[in-house]
């Protein structure tokens, strides 16, 4: 069984009726959608209108397929996926897919990585390949971040680290082979849910940006977490603490948490995982 989860922040129905669209035509065959909605929205009701009156959906909930509306405070993304991910393990599904609302892809994406990972039990976490709307490829397969990696990208203009950046995003790799990167955006996880047992779920103390990098490192110690090419999908990306103070300042507080946990300059595990990564990527491009 195949789950998924959306939180979603005074989103309306026409913000995900396409994440909507592309699960409804894969084989996942539930949903939660965490609303974390400081005000009163109308979500519910336009989702519950939206099950009455569009037959497709009115037919896959027919053979099955649920639609679970849960409203909460907004605790933060990881604990509101975290009560999905819960839910889903009660409920015995064996793989779990946490989206963003800004996200959709084709009905072949989920059957394809679901049929890879069942013959690669080594295989704990999936990222596809992702695209801005343009179709160009979104860098979000990445080393594990240092200190100056995040100063750059979130204080300096871009030309001034130019090259820095394409160390950290990879860009020498071509994002075209399959590759074990432990760094993977939280846009699309698609999570063995055996794994999530063994290795923890979101860590609950980021509120917001961070919490993805965390998970993908803590999974990746001990099952393989990879950019798998094979399949795309497309992603609106905001990038909102880069227009906006509120965020910015938690998409630092976030950061510094994480560099609390994992170290900030003496970092042996970031320095191994990453010459990994390197080493295999020098290896694919010969």
């Amino acid at each position: 069984m195949i789950t998924a989860s959306i939180v979603t922040y005074n989103d309306h129905l026409l913000d995900i009726e396409a994440i909507l669209r592309s699960i409804i035509a894969s084989p996942i065959r539930k949903v939660w959608i965490i609303d974390h909605s400081d005000r009163v929205f109308s979500l519910r009701e336009e989702l519950q209108q939206y099950m009455h009156r569009d037959k497709d959906i009115r037919e896959h909930i027919e053979r099955g397929f649920q639609i679970e509306y849960l409203h909460e405070d907004n605790v933060g993304y990881g604990r509101g996926n975290n009560r999905a991910i819960r839910l889903a393990m009660e409920e015995g599904c064996q793989y779990h897919l946490v989206v963003n609302p800004d996200v959709w892809f084709s009905s072949d994406v989920i059957p394809t990585i679901w049929k890879y990972m069942e013959e690669h039990p080594e295989v704990g976490q999936i990222m596809p390949k992702v695209l801005f709307l343009d179709g160009k490829i979104q860098p979000l397969a990445k080393l594990l971040p240092t200190p100056m990696d995040m100063f750059c990208r979130m204080i300096l203009p871009e030309w001034m680290f130019k090259r820095r950046n394409k160390r950290y995003e990879l860009a020498d790799s071509g994002y075209k082979n399959i590759m074990n990167v432990p760094c993977l955006s939280g846009c699309f996880m698609f999570l063995r849910t055996s794994t999530l047992q063994e290795c923890g779920l979101f860590d609950e103390r980021y509120f917001m940006y961070a919490e993805d990098f965390d998970l993908t490192r803590r999974i990746h110690r001990h099952f393989k977490t990879l950019f798998f090419p094979n399949v795309t999908i497309f992603h609106k990306f905001n990038r909102g603490s880069h227009r906006s103070l509120r965020l910015f300042l938690i998409h630092t507080m976030s950061m510094v948490r994480y560099f609390n946990k994992f170290g900030w300059f003496y970092d042996k595990e970031r320095y191994h995982f990453n010459r990994q990564l390197l080493q295999e990527i020098k290896k694919l491009s010969k």
